[in-house]
């Protein structure tokens, strides 16, 4: 199945990001860096939202429209006090077909997974505001999960796409990590 090959062929970008993702929480002291924090994934999120929008419709993902998107970042921002204002750049993968916007849209779904995990590094610096985003679909994010990568093992009809959707994924992440930049741990 598409969904556990996807996986296993992602795991070093995957990995990756997740090493920057947690040195940088582990750099936050207030609000102000959390929203710093969330600006970055909204700023990239937002991108590959941009860029995969016209391939994933309704047909494709019938409950497209109530997933987690980059409007719940931007609203976590807001609830901290801050604005979009001052984004970091980011740069989305190239998506011109179903399949590769699939593999971008694994990236983003699958963030939703460690969600939790970063709610409880948050939490225990003492942050308890702006986690709609983490917090992915609570309950139903394990249900949700299931939905998508139900839609996912449908997508590659062949070998090609297969790899359409596999270098996008890895794309996805390689991109998202290079919003960080450089993290090292301050402080």
């Amino acid at each position: 199945m598409l969904s556990a090959t996807i996986k296993e062929a992602t795991k070093k970008p995957h990995q990756e990001v997740e090493k920057k993702v947690v040195l940088r929480i582990k750099s936050i002291r207030n609000e102000a860096d959390y929203a710093d924090l969330l600006k970055h994934f909204y700023a990239y999120f937002n991108a590959v939202e941009n860029i995969i929008t016209p391939y994933i419709t309704t047909q494709i993902l019938p409950d497209t429209a109530e997933r987690r998107n980059s409007s719940y970042i931007k609203n976590d921002i807001e609830t901290l006090g801050y604005t979009i204002d001052d984004l970091p750049n980011a740069v989305a993968p190239e998506v011109t077909n179903l399949a590769q916007a699939m593999g971008a849209l694994y990236v983003l779904e699958g963030s939703i997974m460690g969600g939790p995990y970063i709610v409880k590094m948050l939490q225990k610096v003492g942050l308890n505001n702006g986690f709609s985003f983490f917090s992915g679909y609570g309950e139903s994010s394990g249900s949700k999960w299931a939905a998508f990568t139900s839609v996912l093992n449908t997508i590659a009809k062949n070998e090609e796409e297969e790899s359409e959707v596999l270098q996008a994924a890895n794309q996805t992440f390689a991109r998202f990590g290079d919003v960080f930049g450089e993290v090292t741990v301050t402080g």
